[in-house]
Formats: C-alpha cells, sequence, structure tokens
C-alpha cells in the first residue's frame, strides 16, 4: 500500500488521521457507515496525491478540505437523485461509560442532523477542531463571510432544535474559547 500511494509516511499518517478525520466526518454526515465512507474515499484521494502533499507539509488541512468537499458532493448527488427518501437515524459509536460523548450522541448529533452539509462542516471546524474563522474558510474553500454567515445560520436552527434557555449550560461549549 504505501508504494502505491507514494513511498512511506502514508500508512502513518492514516493511522495517525483516522480518529480525527472519522470525528469530523461523522460530526458532518450524522451517520457512523456514512463517515466510515467518506473518510476512507478521502484518504485514497489523498494518497493519490501524497509525493506532492509531503513536501508541502499540510497533509491533515488537505485531507479535512477533501472530506468536505466529498461529503457537499455526496450530498448534493443524493439530494438529486432520492429527493424524499429518509435517512436511517444510526446511532453513533461509541464507549457509553464517556458522558460526554453520550451527551453528543443524545442531544447534538440529531439537532446537526437537521442542518445543512456546509453549516455542519462550520461547527464541527469550529467547535470541535478549534479553528480559526479564518482557518475554516480556507478548509472549506470559501470566504471568511460565508463561514460567518454559515455559522449564523447554523447557530439558530441548533438553538430551535436545542432550545434556548440562557441559564442552560451550551451543549457545544468545551470549557475553552474557540
Amino acid at each position: 500500500m504505501a508504494e502505491r500511494y507514494g513511498g512511506e509516511g502514508f500508512e502513518a499518517f492514516v493511522e495517525g488521521e483516522i480518529p480525527r478525520l472519522l470525528r469530523l466526518a461523522t460530526l458532518i454526515t450524522g451517520n457512523p457507515h456514512d463517515a466510515w465512507d467518506l473518510v476512507q474515499e478521502s484518504l485514497v484521494r489523498v494518497g493519490s496525491r501524497w509525493r506532492r502533499l509531503d513536501r508541502t507539509e499540510a497533509p491533515h488541512a488537505y485531507a479535512q478540505r477533501v472530506l468536505l468537499n466529498l461529503n457537499v458532493s455526496n450530498w448534493r448527488k443524493l439530494r438529486r437523485e432520492l429527493p424524499l427518501a429518509h435517512r436511517r437515524e444510526d446511532e453513533f459509536m461509541m464507549d457509553s461509560s464517556d458522558t460526554d460523548l453520550v451527551e453528543l450522541n443524545q442531544v447534538l448529533l440529531p439537532a446537526l442532523r437537521g442542518l445543512a452539509p456546509r453549516q455542519r462542516a462550520v461547527i464541527a471546524l469550529r467547535y470541535f477542531e478549534g479553528l480559526t474563522e479564518a482557518e475554516t474558510a480556507v478548509r472549506m474553500g470559501c470566504v471568511v463571510g460565508t463561514v460567518k454567515s454559515q455559522h449564523a445560520k447554523a447557530i439558530a436552527g441548533l438553538r430551535e432544535r436545542l432550545g434556548s434557555d440562557p441559564g442552560a449550560q451550551n451543549p457545544m461549549s468545551s470549557g475553552r474559547e474557540v
């Protein structure tokens, strides 16, 4: 596999990057099965360009960008092909002893599923990957204004779905400023 995708380093990249890419993909697709498919397809594309990426020293950013673009493309295809189809509500695979992941599974993922793909991507990159607006814009291939507008729409949609009790803790805050 290493030879096919441009030599050593790619296998180590894949091993180290799968958990992060899988988490991002699960957040933006809302489905662990679609997330695995998206990660695999992304890694195939990254692998085919590995020699060039290795020199740029930005394979993680490129892999995220590929993943986001593939998700939007897949979403557009699905929307054209099956406009009335209902997606299965699969559960997020996790260790049930982790209370943060339980809350994510029971509260946030269903709310994220109701957002548009670009809105989910903005939320995942900003809050779960900890990127700034500018970094998010670069990863998504858009301008900062688009990130801001998609963020505002996503937050409004999440507040509508989750309720906007001002006394309740924000389910997306991780205790750190993003």
